[in-house]
């Protein structure tokens, strides 16, 4: 699963990629389309399940769930009639499965704020900062779905019964885009296979789940609440049922350089109990409708990612093909009760918490399993 970092220029994306992959190889630089093409970085899910079984067993592999990040060009106003980098950032977008938006919650009269002409700073503006992203992106799905509205149209004066069909709901798509509404908010026929195959080829930019970082000062991220930048940013993440995420790129980018040690005593002295990075990660793994699912002992201990909703086999397919084909049955430890049983398997076992699991069972999230198969 990939997530796109998004937002205007010099709003501090390619910093945060650079703290999030703590790789430090997006150039950060206070001018205008720094980044040109997309930087690319494997990112582990944090997860103290996994460090707790890795722990229990000292283990010789601990191996998380990954999501991967890529830091994209800044888009201004006009990119969807080719300003800017225009068409390229919109395609490196279209290849992402969500958006992160970073917005510019802090004023800096050192650090230009640009939105259309790079010889033209304007003053901070979260709310307008989307708008003119999002706008953007309407207008590029907007296109895209008059062509093929277009298209069908034609192939549905003939008696083509699936392009009539389709046809049906691409005209209220077309009028909802050209209203300035995102697909986001369209509503989608939850029952229409082939709606649903539809959209996913068009692959609508505005459509996307979101994520929005509002990169903070630190005085800002110590009290969000209080901040009216961040409160402006969040009133659209609720009416939009998006996350919001407070989060200060430039310190995240420092604890980042940071070992283990250095990193725990940087954040005490902060205040900071989890890092804006953990939260934004995990959120962006749970954006996508993933979970992992646990396998542990002594060789290794293992997240591995599936869709909410996974079935045992699944689930087992996911660590080799010839589990899923050969599934007999799954042997399910809840990680919730290991824990209240005080991480002990032999407790677990002695209370019946060790459930044997067929294939209708729907995996859930921190599940511990050993899937038996034959083949």
């Amino acid at each position: 699963m990939k997530l796109g970092i998004v937002g205007l220029p010099n709003v501090g994306k390619s910093t945060l990629f650079n703290a999030i992959t703590g790789t430090g190889n997006a150039q950060a630089a206070n001018y205008p389309f720094c980044t040109i093409d997309p930087n690319t970085g494997i990112v582990a899910v944090p997860d103290a399940r996994l460090d707790k079984l890795a722990e229990l067993w000292e283990t010789n592999k601990k191996t998380p769930a990954v999501v991967e990040f890529v830091d994209i060009a800044g888009l201004v106003k006009g990119a969807s009639e080719g300003a800017g980098l225009g068409n390229k950032f919109l395609g490196n977008i279209r290849e992402c499965d969500a958006i992160v938006h970073v917005v510019r919650c802090f004023d800096d009269d050192n650090i230009i704020h640009v939105v259309e002409d790079a010889t033209k700073p304007v003053a901070v503006d979260p709310e307008g900062d989307i708008e003119t992203i999002d706008m953007e992106l309407i207008l590029s799905d907007l296109e895209l779905a008059q062509n093929r509205l277009n298209r069908l149209s034609k192939a549905a004066k003939t008696g083509n019964k699936a392009a009539k069909a389709e046809c049906e709901w691409l005209e209220p798509l077309v009028e909802h885009l050209g209203q300035g509404k995102s697909a986001r908010t369209f509503p989608v026929d939850e029952g229409n296979e082939d709606q649903a195959l539809a959209l996913r080829e068009m692959g609508l930019l505005s459509g996307k789940p979101i994520i929005y970082a509002c990169n903070m000062d630190d005085a800002g991220v110590a009290d969000p609440e209080h901040n009216l930048y961040y409160q402006q940013v969040k009133a659209r993440a609720d009416a939009e049922g998006a996350q919001v995420i407070p989060i200060c790129a430039k310190t995240e980018e420092d604890l980042a350089e940071l070992d283990a040690e250095d990193r725990a005593m940087f954040m005490e002295d902060l205040g900071m109990t989890c890092s804006g990075l953990d939260r934004l990660i995990t959120a962006s793994y749970a954006l996508l409708g993933l979970i992992s699912f646990l396998t542990d002992g002594k060789k290794e201990c293992r997240a591995w990612t599936i869709k909410r909703g996974t079935k045992a086999p699944q689930a087992a397919g996911k660590i080799h093909s010839d589990f899923e084909r050969g599934f007999i049955r799954a042997q399910v430890i809840g990680y919730g009760d290991l824990k209240n049983c005080d991480f002990d398997y032999a407790a677990v076992r002695a209370k019946g918490l060790q459930r044997t699991e067929g294939k209708d069972y729907v995996v859930q999230d921190g599940d511990i399993i050993n899937f038996l198969f034959n083949v």
